[in-house]
């Protein structure tokens, strides 16, 4: 099983979830953070850091955010990996909560 990055992390970013993981299984793009589901080894320690409760458990991923298990294994394969926190974009905490943002996930 798998932790997975859903879509409240598109424009938020918040690197925290990075600095606690221990085998350096995140991935960043643009805009948004990835998950490499091979590397997670499910400790759950990323959930409860991420400042927009964008962190999912593989097996509670509500429906509506299914698309984001496999958007995280493909992106996984070609973002950089990212091992240390870094600021947040400024205006994180605009996008916060904000619905329907997948169609502004930059690859």
């Amino acid at each position: 099983m798998t932790f997975v990055v859903g879509e409240n992390c598109i424009k938020c970013k918040h690197t925290d979830c990075v600095e606690v993981c221990p085998v350096d299984c995140f991935y960043e793009g643009p805009n948004f953070l990835v998950i490499h589901p091979d590397e997670c080894i499910d400790c759950a320690l990323c959930e409860p850091e991420c400042p927009a409760d964008a962190i999912f458990s593989e097996d509670e991923l509500p429906e509506d955010q299914q698309v984001f298990l496999e958007l995280n294994a493909e992106l996984a394969e070609t973002w950089p990996n990212i091992t240390e926190l870094k600021p947040a974009p400024a205006d994180a905490e605009e996008w916060n909560g904000v619905p329907d943002k997948l169609k502004l996930l930059e690859r």
